[in-house]
Order: C-alpha cells, then structure tokens, then sequence
C-alpha cells in the first residue's frame, strides 16, 4: 500500500481549473498546473483495502494499486511502465474518462474516493517529459495483413497491440487526420491534441501505417479488403446520430452536434480561419444533457454566444448516490464540467415540440414542454409550454450505432438487435476473419471501454491469424455473451 495513514490524513484534491475568463479566451487544457507532490500526496490516500474494487470499475484492469504506490514512493519510471502495461493511451483516458474507477474506489464508501484520474495523467506527462515512453518494435515479423478501420481509440488501440505483436497494421481514416473523434469530436480544451499527435508519432515509429481521407466501403470496397489483407477490423464506432423529428427541424440554425465540433476543432488546430457554424452574438441551445453536449457548451462560450441554454428530458440528478445506484456502481450525479463552470443555463425535464423560425427560415426560438414520468413514459405536463430564444441549436442526444453504410453492407455482416455489428465471444463478426471493436459493435460507450474492447480485439485477431494466446485480454471472453 502507499502511505498508511494517507486516507485518514490527507483530503481529497483535484487539479483546479484557470480562471474563467483566461480560458475563455483560448482553446488550451482547461487545468492549472497540480505539481508532483500533490500527486503523491493523493496517491497515498489509496488504501491497502484487500480487493482493490477499481479493478471491477476499470474495464482495462489498470493497476491502479500498485501505481499509485509507486507514485508515492517517488518511483515514477515504474508506475509508468505498470500503467502502460494495462493501458496503450493513459493520456486520453486520464483526460477524457468520466472515471469509473473513482466511483468504485473502497474509500469512496464513506469518503471522497482517490484522485485516480490525477494521479493516472501526472503518471503519463511526467513519462513523457522524461523520455520514457519510445516505440516499442515488434522482434520478428508474421507476414501477416491487417486492416484498421477507424483511428478513434478503439482502432488505435487494436492497431497499436497488433503492430506490436508484428503484424503489418493499415488504420484506414476518412477525415483528413488520424483520431475519430479524438480529433475532431472531443474539442481541444478537454484533451488537448498535441497528446494524441505525440501518441501517434510512437505508433508511426513502431511500423503502424496511416492511411487519412479513405472511405472505406467507397474508396477501397469490401472486397478489395478482404483480398489484400488476412484480417480486418471494423472500429468506426457509432457514428450515426439521433435526430429529433419535429416541426421546424429544416430550419436554418438547427445542428447535429458532429456537424458544430469537428469545424470548430479545426479552427482550434490552426486547419481553418472560422468555423461555417458560428455561435459568436447568438443565443444558443444545446438539445441533450450528456458530454457531448458539455462539449457544445463550452464551444459556443468561446465563440461569444450571446447565451447557452442547455435542455435535458431527464430529471435533475441527485448530489449523492440514490438508492438505485449503490456503490461500487457507478452513479447519476449532478455533475458541473468545466464548460457549465464557464456560464449558461441548464434546463431538466422539458421536451422540444417544435423549433419556431422567422420569415427568412431560420430559427429563432425554441417550444418547449416540462414532462414528467408517468407509466415508464415521458408525459407533458399541461400548462407548461413556453417559447425560449434560439438563433443556433445543436443536437446532442447521442448515436444510435454505426453508420449503414456501403462498407457493412459489402461485407455481408450481421446485426444485433440494436442495430450494433453482431459479434461472438472473439469478436469476430459473422463473416470470418472480420472483427470488430468498441462502439462499432458495443454501441455508445466510454473511452475505457473503447480500449479495452480494442486490445481485447487484437489478442482475438493475433490468436486468428498465428494460433498463439500472447497478447492481453482486458475483457475476457466469458465476459461477453454471444451473439
């Protein structure tokens, strides 16, 4: 364990955040500086708790333990390499995971749990900043082909396992730069993309070959697939958006939210002067409560959005755990990003009925209606509608699976009953030699899953093509029912 008395001695500290109107002012990390100190002091807190129950939070299987001992001991080189054991892309999981780990941390039944995210990412950029992290280049070559599709971090992650295992690994992107929604979705001040770019030079470095503006399915059919390469993966992940059919939804001003992010991102990364779609002096509304529309909110500030209304159908959340979520689940909490730090207003149980334009057609209010649950069935409440301003709307209500587009279609793959890319126990779809990973075939998920589903997946493939058991299995097949 760490320090013996770290959880009863020291209280819990997270990085704080740069004043408001600094950070508004730039795309940057939105973090102050937390020091190494400060993260040992926190690694101490973890307690020698016997079934260390992160693990069951932590799809990876980080060894969140002994790393954070590691830390306190001031043996950072070795928490390092004990944190990449389990993990290809610490950086964007200890910047972008909503932390299950945290949430099922033992300490966190009476007490504020350990700052497992902290201590994760001041692992990471100080083995960075030393020079620790280098290609890792595979021994001996298999003479085996393996394609990619999709370079979000399921991809990379699957990508990155099999070039190691020494595989010759294609990753095929149609945007104009490797990361899927790293890239372009998730805006910079949340991960900034220098830690994805730093990541991908190792990956090049390592033999990893990166093929950008491929649309694969159009550019490269199914069949030109599956004849050049022994193997492939499909992890394009679930790209295809909930809409919101109502009245007024042709209206100028109404955006999905993948439409908003990836032009803003690219201002942000020098690739554009300004984005098409612009929230500077406009009232905005982001529909859905979720990251993504965190995302929404926290762009729109830094365009110099007149206002930010954020509407979400469900009800306000608690502070603390109810009933229905005890611990070491992990819990609907009310929860304060950084971007609602930076202003707006959040609006619970209310539903759009119609979006009002003026006589140009564009919107320029929203109706809405407070609902309330009645027989599992969101209910309007009568007497409650009202009109609220809206020059600018993005929808943000999550995906619905993956696109049905040429490329599943071509390979003949099967689906699940949610429509996802049906998988077995190796995740391997219904037409032989094609797998598939993170929300491609397990629907909308989290970062860690994505990981983990892609390391997971490569151990499957590496075993498909060479009948060895070497690579790692974050998720064990047991794990999965089959499909």
């Amino acid at each position: 364990m760490a320090d013996p008395k770290g959880f009863l001695t020291t209280k819990r500290e997270n990085a704080t955040h740069r004043p408001v109107f600094l950070r508004l002012k730039d795309w940057r990390e939105v973090y102050d500086e937390f020091g190494n100190e400060r993260v040992q002091q926190q690694a101490g807190r973890c307690m020698d708790c016997g079934i260390p129950f992160c693990h069951q939070g932590c799809p990876l299987g980080n060894l969140i333990p002994e790393w954070n001992t590691l830390v306190w001991k001031e043996d950072w080189k070795r928490a390092a390499e004990r944190l990449h054991a389990t993990n290809n892309f610490p950086e964007f999981t200890g910047t972008l995971c909503p932390a299950p780990c945290e949430s099922a941390c033992v300490l966190g039944i009476n007490d504020d749990p350990v700052s497992i995210k902290r201590v994760e990412v001041s692992i990471v950029d100080r083995a960075w900043d030393e020079g620790w992290v280098t290609p890792q280049i595979a021994a001996t070559k298999t003479g085996k082909k393996v394609a990619v599709v999709g370079s979000g971090p399921a991809g990379l992650a699957a990508a990155q396992q099999l070039t190691r295992a020494g595989h010759d690994v294609v990753v095929f992107e149609r945007a104009d730069a490797v990361g899927g929604l790293l890239r372009y979705g998730i805006p910079e001040f949340k991960m900034e993309k220098a830690r994805l770019d730093r990541r991908l030079d190792q990956m090049r470095a390592e033999g990893t070959e990166f093929r950008t503006s491929v649309n694969v399915g159009v550019d490269v059919t199914a069949e030109q697939l599956r004849a050049e390469y022994d193997a492939v993966v499909l992890a394009g992940g679930a790209t295809a958006w909930r809409d919101l059919p109502v009245p007024g939804r042709d209206l100028a001003g109404v955006h999905q939210a993948m439409e908003y992010l990836p032009p803003a991102n690219r201002v942000a990364a020098g690739r554009l002067d300004r984005s098409p779609i612009h929230a500077g002096g406009k009232h905005v509304v982001v529909i859905g409560g979720g990251d993504t529309g965190a995302d929404c909110v926290g762009t729109a500030h830094r365009q110099g959005a007149a206002s930010v209304t954020q509407l979400e159908i469900m009800p306000k959340p608690p502070l603390s755990r109810a009933e229905a979520h005890p611990w070491p689940t992990y819990p609907m909490l009310y929860r304060v990003t950084s971007a609602h730090e930076e202003g707006g207003e959040r609006v619970y149980s209310v539903s759009t009925t119609e979006f009002v334009g003026d006589d140009a057609g564009n919107v320029r209010a929203l109706r809405i209606t407070e609902v309330a649950m009645e027989n599992g069935r969101f209910a309007p409440v009568e007497g409650s509608t009202r009109e609220i301003p809206a020059d600018l709307v993005t929808l943000a209500m999550g995906f619905v699976g993956p696109e049905k587009a040429d490329l599943l279609t071509d390979l003949g793959v099967d689906l699940d009953d949610r429509g996802n890319v049906a998988r077995g126990r190796d995740f391997q779809t219904s037409v032989d030699g094609v797998f598939t990973a993170g929300d491609m075939g397990r629907g909308q998920s989290l970062i860690v899953w994505a990981i983990a589903e892609g390391r997971s997946a490569a151990a499957e493939v590496d075993t498909y093509l060479t009948q060895r058991t070497v690579l790692p299995r974050p998720i064990e097949p047991t794990d999965r029912p089959l499909v």
